[in-house]
């Protein structure tokens, strides 16, 4: 107890540190007024946020960069180490997680695209991150075979659930079939444990012609994940097409429809299924048409916002927001639009050891913002 008292001190101190770009003026919002704070415009095209115990923030950069920022700025150089990503349209350095276990082991994991002689796919790697600041013992421990060809619908976000066992998504590649394949790991959420091997109670296990990491399937590009602070289920965010975009509670072995059912329609404007839901299919908890290009998902556990705690939040890429969304327990209950046109394609928001919101924005000049109570 005495050691995590000791971390939370010394993230707070790490995060009040000065050098704060500009704080807007107050914004109301429906439960809570805050401040939009900008921390770095630095960032180049940043994925994914995480926070190491003693306060520092480790940044992907989809081009390939792990950063970090650390009293109250970026540090100009990159995290060495950084295993070699196919970096070409939405493909690149993706999401960055820590093991449950980091104060102690140091572990942390990466997902990215990653080439090979048949195309490319999504990979996790386990590493260290040293004490000297680059990683070490640098492995892949899952891919999303088979690789395919094109940049697009990599996934890829990583969350792990109480008892330690690692989810992973991924995209099927805008090869739609793919999602309903059960000998194809496109389009799925994977159950692993933190080496990357298989839990024996995964839904799968034993099937002939199914591989075994699969825990959820018929998923289209989920870029959201988190787990309930209370009930300890997983929920999901996921892009669908020309609108259904959807947000799904996760349940082992369940089918969650793409392409057989959706609400959304083609780019073209043609017709992906007649259907919007199917039997034997799980329904999305909440869908949008249009899209919002939901992305990064946050459960708020802390105090600094009261009127938000348990709120779930994602950003909206092409909505140009930041969705908060009201739930009780398991139940989805109504949602606000936050930082309306004020911040343009948020692409993860996470919870820090302050309790405050910490958001990244998708593009050449991205930035780091934090969200801070008025």
């Amino acid at each position: 107890m005495q050691q995590r008292r000791s971390f939370l001190a010394a993230a707070v101190a790490t995060l009040a540190a000065p050098a704060i770009v500009r704080a807007q003026d107050v914004i109301r919002s429906a439960k809570v007024s805050y401040r939009l704070v900008t921390l770095s415009r630095k960032l180049e095209q940043p994925w994914a946020i995480a926070f190491l115990p003693d306060g520092r923030l480790l940044i992907t950069e989809r081009p390939g960069r792990l950063r970090i920022f650390a009293n109250g700025r970026l540090e100009r150089a990159a995290v060495g180490g950084v295993p070699k990503v196919f970096a070409q349209v939405q493909g690149g350095l993706l999401d960055v997680c820590l093991h449950p276990r980091f104060a102690e082991n140091r572990v942390l994991y990466l997902s990215y695209s990653a080439a090979g002689p048949d195309g490319a796919a999504t990979v996790v790697a386990r590493a260290e991150l040293a004490e000297s600041g680059g990683l070490r013992a640098v492995r892949p421990i899952f891919e999303a075979l088979p690789r395919g060809s094109g940049g697009l619908h990599f996934g890829s976000r990583i969350v792990f659930d109480r008892a330690g066992l690692m989810y992973v998504t991924t995209g099927e590649r805008f090869q739609m079939q793919r999602a309903q394949r059960l000998g194809d790991l496109a389009g799925k959420v994977v159950r692993l444990r933190d080496d990357g091997s298989v839990p024996p109670d995964n839904p799968f296990v034993g099937r002939a012609g199914v591989r075994p990491e699969i825990f959820t399937y018929g998923h289209r590009n989920p870029q959201g994940i988190a787990l309930h602070p209370v009930t300890g289920r997983i929920w999901l965010v996921e892009h669908g097409p020309r609108g259904g975009d959807e947000l799904n509670l996760l349940t082992a072995g369940a089918n969650y429809g793409w392409p057989l059912a959706t609400h959304g329609i083609d780019y073209s404007g043609a017709k992906i299924s007649d259907h919007k839901s199917l039997p034997g299919m799980t329904d999305p908890v909440r869908f949008w048409v249009p899209s919002i290009s939901p992305c990064g998902l946050a459960f708020y556990t802390g105090d600094a916002f009261p009127g938000w705690k348990g709120s779930l939040f994602t950003g909206a890429l092409s909505d140009s927001a930041l969705f908060r969304i009201d739930m009780d327990g398991d139940r989805y209950v109504g949602e606000e639009r936050l930082l309306i046109d004020r911040l343009p394609f948020i692409r993860d928001v996470r919870q820090g050891p302050d309790g405050l919101l910490y958001l990244v924005t998708h593009s050449d000049d991205g930035g780091l913002y934090r969200l801070e109570p008025a």
